[in-house]
């Protein structure tokens, strides 16, 4: 990986909306989506086709300088066109997110859940043999899969350099793009695929776990033995051992939990609950906060606390497992749905403490709004972008002192409706 955080693979994910912010209140979608109907759209000018001809003339020489061979380039462009539908995805902005608890309640669904355990009983020896060399649970990979693919239900069918090109010649981030077809070029001259086979999600994603070009090349693996790291084909068995390989270089720690649900204090400073704000167990135990049960918290390393709906729902303890799944999707949304899933799939239930589930979701125009009237009356929240960021929730915890309220920053409709 190039980036001490953001992952090639995270930045992927991004670009298809597969991960979003580090924000509780932008939950990314549960996994790849079965494709829609197609918006229509117009064909591409003769200027704009001229424009791409040249851009990928361009590029062959760029290319060809970073050591591919001109067979392979020519091969894997000979059908490759300017894809208006990739453009229109890259642009599209959406207007409304789902709460936390929505997204959850469709990334675990009992139906995931039912169709987890099912690929777990017909794979076990595999997902064994993985867990055994990699040391990650099972569940975890299981999950990811889920998230991803649908257990490989859906993996994409955009060939991967049209589509990859298509965002390079369209500028918005022309280096990446550019970054990523020549690693996705360097797994076609190594041999693991075909132009035809090298199929997957419009910003380049691909396979059964979702993985990026440059992500496939450091981190990929020939788990089979048959000389390919195939991660694209109908046997899942290499991309749920690459996918392991992945967090295993980040960190995993076998057996331990992602996080817990656990009990606060009456009185407890949420300024606390900060993902970056991680302290020893210890620290955790000596301000009152314990197991749902009232017992002291395990103890599995540096902790922090999340409360993803504010003081109105459920906290958790998050431990180093939390943020290594966030180095595959930067998301906390998608963190804890990859956790919460795994352990269903390994037998466990729903979160015991209820949502709120009287709040709806703010739009990005609602979002701007809020920051508006918070910064006019004094609590600036530098900017209105209708992004929630630490910024906006320190705004709103002190907007939530000066009335006298639980100071969680929590961006709430209630919230705006007091702000009006």
């Amino acid at each position: 990986m190039k980036q001490a955080y953001l992952s090639a693979l995270v930045i992927g994910a991004v670009l298809s909306g597969c991960a979003g912010q580090a924000e509780t209140s932008q939950p990314a979608p549960a996994a790849v989506q079965p494709p829609q109907p197609a918006a229509s759209t117009v064909p591409p000018s003769a200027a704009e086709q001229q424009s791409f001809a040249a851009w990928r003339q361009g590029f062959r020489g760029r290319a060809l300088t970073a050591g591919i061979r001109p067979p392979v380039f020519d091969a894997a462009f000979r059908d490759v066109k300017l894809n208006q539908e990739v453009m229109r995805l890259d642009g599209r902005q959406a207007e409304f997110t789902k709460q936390i608890w929505e997204y959850l309640d469709t990334a675990t669904s009992a139906t995931r859940v039912s169709n987890g355990r099912q690929k777990w009983q017909e794979l076990a020896p595999t997902l064994k043999a993985i867990e055994t060399r990699y040391g990650v649970d099972a569940k975890v990979v299981l999950a990811i899969w889920g998230m991803e693919t649908n257990y490989g239900s859906f993996r994409g069918n955009t060939g991967i350099i049209e589509g990859l090109a298509t965002l390079a010649f369209e500028g918005r981030r022309r280096s990446f793009a550019e970054e990523q077809l020549i690693a996705a070029l360097r797994i076609l001259q190594s041999g693991d695929t075909s132009p035809e086979r090298m199929r997957g999600s419009w910003a380049g994603a691909m396979g059964h776990t979702q993985f990026m070009p440059t992500s496939y090349l450091q981190y990929a693996q020939d788990f089979t033995g048959d000389g390919k790291r195939d991660i694209w084909g109908e046997d899942p068995t290499d991309a749920l051992a690459s996918t392991a390989y992945y967090l295993a270089r980040f960190g995993w720690q076998q057996g331990a939990p992602w996080g817990l649900e656990v009990k606060l204090p009456a009185g407890f400073d949420y300024g606390l609950a900060d993902q970056d704000n991680r302290q020893p167990v210890a620290y955790w135990r000596g301000r009152g906060i314990t197991t749902l049960d009232g017992r002291p918290l395990p103890d599995h390393g540096e902790a922090a606390i999340l409360v993803p709906a504010g003081a109105q729902g459920p906290a958790f303890v998050i431990y180093n497992n939390f943020r290594v799944i966030r180095r595959y999707n930067n998301a906390t949304s998608y963190a804890m749905a990859v956790g919460h899933l795994g352990d269903k799939l390994a037998g466990g239930g729903e979160f015991r403490t209820p949502w709120p589930r009287h709040e709806r979701a703010l739009s990005r125009v609602e979002k701007e709004e809020l920051q508006r009237r918070l910064t006019a009356r004094g609590f600036d929240t530098r900017g209105a972008d209708g992004v929630i960021g630490p910024n906006t929730i320190s705004a709103i915890r002190a907007f939530q002192q000066s009335r006298g309220q639980v100071a969680d920053g929590y961006a709430s409709e209630s919230l705006l409706k007091q702000l009006r």
